[in-house]
């Protein structure tokens, strides 16, 4: 027996929620960003990305950190399809993939600068 969900105290309201929702492949892309983004320093790739193409050389560099853990986050972004590799000779730079709206990673890097500092 199918059980039919209770009728909305404000329709227009649910409505318009529903409306906001994302479809199913949204959903999933939505997710694997996020998912991928929790980490600090895949979060330091993407936003130093925005409107640069760096090599792997030069992320490191800007992460303080060494090419090959470097280059380990390079790969989780690339499954992703968060960045795309371009070759040039021995070098490969690096550029945020095209559906990566940078006005969304935007938003949120203000917001988190935003948050106050929690106390010890």
């Amino acid at each position: 027996m199918e059980q039919s969900a209770p009728e909305a105290i404000d329709p227009s309201a649910v409505a318009a929620a529903e409306r906001q929702t994302l479809s199913p492949p949204n959903d999933r892309r939505m997710r694997k960003l996020l998912d991928v983004l929790c980490d600090a320093a895949r979060l330091k790739i993407v936003r130093a990305l925005r409107g640069n193409e760096l090599a792997a050389s030069d992320l490191a560099r800007v992460l303080g950190r060494s090419r090959s853990a470097t280059s380990q986050h390079l790969r989780v972004l690339r499954e992703a399809e968060v960045v795309r590799p371009s070759r040039n000779g021995n070098v490969v730079r690096y550029t945020l993939a095209p559906d990566i709206n940078a006005q969304i990673l935007e938003d949120i890097g203000r917001a988190f600068d935003r948050l106050e500092p929690r106390s010890a």
